[in-house]
């Protein structure tokens, strides 16, 4: 499983409606794609504005090829991209242990 990080920065003065939105679009939109395991939305306590999005994917390419060269990235993109005050930065992990 590959866990995509996504941090995010939006103006604290537009959060509720945000965050309605990134919900509405990771159900709608990210939940359907092949390879979907789950997400979590996390806001940032210390720094306002600053959103942690974390989605589940089977494969990097569900992700990279599946997703981002599919015309459902746009469409999450026209629901979440009007609240970016900067471009996310995305990286991809791999779980090296838990307890």
């Amino acid at each position: 499983m590959i866990l995509e990080h996504a941090d995010i920065r939006i103006d604290p003065a537009r959060a509720a409606e945000f965050e309605a939105a990134i919900l509405r679009g990771a159900a709608t939109v990210i939940a359907p794609s092949r390879g979907f395991q789950g997400y979590k939305v996390n806001r940032s306590i210390e720094s306002p504005g600053r959103y942690i999005l974390m989605i589940y994917w089977d494969t990097l390419e569900d992700h990279t090829v599946g997703f981002r060269e599919s015309p459902a990235f746009a469409e999450w993109r026209a629901i979440v991209g009007p609240f970016f005050t900067q471009s996310p930065v995305v990286e991809h992990l791999e779980l090296v242990g838990k307890s």
